[in-house]
């Protein structure tokens, strides 16, 4: 989901990007780009990425074999993404700062996640996609994205229906969506949430992040329908389905909305129970 930083979180995101910088001995150029997340920023520093995260301090250390450290450790090599070059965490005034040096790469697909025009993708970099995510399903994943304790609360609240009673699972990107895929040449980004994610998760989440331009949710359906048109593949549909809905109950994506209520109503029979009226947002 898409978040802008207030001022508040931009100053203690620059600050802190200054201070891993002076520690890691990085001199950056350029101005600042704040991740969708609301809670990331990166800036250029030479021929490298220097990105710093912000969490609650409840979340240090850093998880063994999660992250962007644990993709470095244990996703293979020919999954493509910026590779990590320097590592750095710390706590203060009751945050979790991680700084990462990361390959600087081209700018994503979109700087938003809900994809606004066609990005005129070849048979290439689909056949490239396709390929990244089967060598990433073959990784040891340790985290559980999303956790089933939401998908039980999520189903009923905002599908309008009981959630399932098992979820399969394989390793996978936990946040495959445009703002986090670069085009030529492919690279994948931002690598906080992967681990077991729900079988067909990764391209639903394309997908529903796709709604707003045809053609590319079309392309999408395409490239992953032998995922997507299984049983499993549904249950991952609805998955990333009901993550929008609830982003778009807190007033994010209001021109997707009513495509993600369609699309929810198309799979399941029901009109989810939270898409008409969105809240303001907060």
């Amino acid at each position: 989901m898409s978040f802008q930083p207030d001022d508040e979180i931009r100053h203690s995101l620059t600050a802190a990007h200054q201070k891993a910088a002076a520690f890691l001995g990085l001199v950056c150029t350029g101005p600042p780009t704040f991740g969708t997340s609301g809670t990331t920023v990166g800036r250029r520093a030479e021929n490298t990425w220097l990105r710093v995260s912000r969490s609650s301090r409840h979340r240090a250390p850093r998880p063994t074999g999660q992250g962007a450290l644990g993709a470095e450790q244990l996703v293979p090599a020919s999954v493509p993404r910026p590779r990590l070059h320097d590592t750095t965490d710390w706590t203060e005034a009751g945050w979790f700062y991680q700084a990462d040096v990361f390959d600087l790469v081209d700018p994503a697909v979109s700087t938003t996640q809900d994809l606004r025009h066609d990005p005129g993708l070849d048979n290439g970099w689909w056949t490239a996609l396709k390929d990244a995510l089967a060598g990433l399903a073959q990784a040891p994943g340790t985290k559980t994205t999303p956790r089933q304790a939401w998908v039980e609360e999520a189903f009923p609240k905002y599908l309008g229906i009981p959630a399932p009673a098992s979820i399969e699972r394989v390793t996978g990107h936990g946040d495959l969506q445009w703002a986090n895929l670069t085009a030529r040449p492919l690279m994948i980004l931002d690598w906080e949430r992967w681990g077991l994610v729900p079988v067909g998760y990764d391209p639903a989440v394309l997908w529903v992040s796709s709604l707003l331009v045809p053609e590319a949710a079309e392309r999408t359906r395409e490239e992953f329908a032998d995922i997507l048109d299984t049983p499993a593949g549904r249950v991952g549909q609805l998955i990333a389905l009901a993550e929008m809905l609830q982003a778009a109950d807190r007033g994010y994506y209001p021109d997707l909305t009513p495509l993600l209520a369609d699309q929810a109503r198309e799979l399941t029979g029901i009109t989810p129970p939270q898409a008409a009226t969105p809240g303001p947002v907060r």
